[in-house]
């Protein structure tokens, strides 16, 4: 076995035991209706009963039979989980050794596990300037290897001065993956959406993702969101738009209007995400992922 590949299957045992309770979280929660879903394999038939489903009435052995008989439906219950992952240069910086990536990352693979566990079937999709990776939802062991593998690649990389990443893309593709993610679907899914959510024009896509699926909104912040460190008048590099800006960290008024900004931004994240129906959940790099998963799907249970 490969050293990277000794590193995956530590890392993956180490999630596995995490994500056991957030598995029965996961379904035990509001989401249990997932798993309740329109059976769509034939079954049998039986004859009618009172009550049911005049709809189901199979019309062709109802008249050879002279009475009246039902067509049964083997009934899908397994969940089906899309993860749609921003890795767009502003999610690289790290704060105090953890970027946002990193944390999404590990987030991500918590909620791939959980899934497992409960039998169902997951895929991914990574972005930054564009769409990088594209998996619809599949079941099996070597499935969700697969994207573990993936996540590890990705997590790698995120330790690299983002500088350094000529192969990403400026900009955010969260408005494509959203689009992308409504088509790739094919029933009713629980859609995770892991970002920043530093970027403009994604709460239409978020509407119409919503309107046929449960999605929970994440955004990944870091402490500088919200405060600068007090380091005088310092140049900026923005990574996404490569522009610089000299921000005076040491003036209050600066201070102030900077955490004003992030409060602005968070409030009308919150407030797209309810009016569209998606589930908001905010999610710091200081933050034990575990713990605020655990409690965000202990929290829908009805």
């Amino acid at each position: 076995m490969s050293l990277s590949s000794t590193r995956l299957s530590k890392r993956a045992s180490l999630l596995h035991l995490s994500a056991l309770k957030l598995a029965q979280n996961m379904r035990s929660g509001n989401f249990k209706s997932l798993y309740r879903g329109q059976g769509i394999e034939f079954q049998d038939v039986r004859e009618y009963l009172p009550g049911d489903n005049v709809r189901l009435i199979d019309w062709n052995v109802t008249a050879r039979m002279g009475r009246a008989f039902i067509k049964q439906y083997n009934e899908d219950r397994e969940l089906s989980v899309l993860i749609l992952l921003d890795c767009s240069p502003s999610m690289y910086l790290p704060i105090q050794n953890k970027s946002k990536l990193s944390c999404a990352i590990e987030t991500a693979a918590l909620l791939l596990l959980a899934c497992e566990q409960n039998d169902g079937a997951i895929g991914a999709v990574f972005f930054d300037g564009k769409i990088q990776f594209s998996c619809p939802p599949k079941s099996g062991r070597e499935n969700s290897m697969m994207l573990l593998s993936k996540f590890d690649t990705l997590d790698s990389n995120s330790h690299a001065s983002v500088t350094e990443g000529s192969e990403r893309a400026n900009g955010s593709a969260l408005t494509a993956a959203l689009k992308g993610a409504a088509k790739i679907l094919k029933k009713r899914s629980l859609v995770f959406v892991i970002s920043d959510f530093r970027t403009t024009g994604w709460e239409e896509h978020m509407a119409r993702l919503s309107q046929k699926n449960d999605v929970v909104s994440i955004r990944i912040t870091d402490s500088y969101d919200k405060k600068l460190p007090k380091m005088g008048t310092a140049s900026f590099f923005d990574t996404e738009t490569h522009k610089k800006h000299i921000f005076p960290t040491l003036s209050k008024d600066f201070a102030q209007k900077w955490e004003e900004a992030e409060h602005k931004r968070s409030q009308a994240w919150k407030d797209a995400c309810t009016k569209h129906r998606a589930h908001p959940l905010m999610l710091s790099t200081e933050d034990d992922c575990v713990h605020i998963l655990s409690q965000f799907f202990d929290s829908t249970k009805g």
